[in-house]
């Protein structure tokens, strides 16, 4: 499991390091290779940019939970809470590379490529069945149903940066963050 310490850092610096450490949730797991750093009060594409509300206050709590919600009436996606309690940012965790559990993440997002079963923030969420009940949830707890855990083999990851997706303020920011010639990396519109 990755410490509480490891999240209670800058939401940049979680979101770099997030990249190669692994998501699991019942029986699927998922390499991170794509995330989005959102830097609370100060960022206008924050949810936390408009500060504490019923669904903020996880972003506002403790380091390493889950900020599970609902996007466009349709998507369901996963944060991950950084900096120290009291200082809103997060993660967004935006595609997945599938290491176990494979078959059923492909059957729930009834795909037949890998590459296409959580190459996207919507999509990793179907696939390993994270829905708004695992909001709040601590993840750094060994033995939960969503935790994040350290690659027994981690190699140097070569890692670019880029404006973040789907927004409308601070769009320019560089706050993206993916593996270089990952398949499993989303394709932005």
């Amino acid at each position: 499991m990755l410490p509480r310490e490891f999240y209670a850092r800058p939401s940049v610096e979680v979101a770099r390091d997030l990249l190669g450490k692994v998501i699991v949730h019942g029986s699927t797991a998922g390499r991170i290779v794509e995330v989005e750093a959102y830097l609370g009060l100060k960022d206008g594409a924050a949810h936390a940019s408009r500060g504490l509300t019923p669904r903020t206050k996880v972003i506002f709590g403790p380091p390493g939970h889950a900020y599970v919600y609902f996007i466009y009436g349709m998507y369901e996606c996963l944060d991950l809470v950084a900096e120290p309690e009291g200082s809103p940012g997060c993660v967004l965790i935006r595609a997945l590379e599938p290491v176990a559990g494979i078959k059923l993440m492909m059957r729930r997002r009834g795909v037949i490529r890998i590459e296409e079963t959580a190459s996207g923030p919507g999509k990793l969420t179907v696939a390993m069945a994270i829905t708004r009940k695992q909001n709040g949830a601590d993840v750094t707890i060994a033995g939960r149903p969503l935790t994040v855990r350290r690659m027994p083999d981690e190699e140097p990851l070569r890692v670019i940066s880029g404006p973040r997706v789907g927004i409308r303020k601070a769009v320019d920011w560089p706050l993206r963050f993916y593996l270089a010639g990952n398949p499993h990396v989303s394709r932005p519109r």
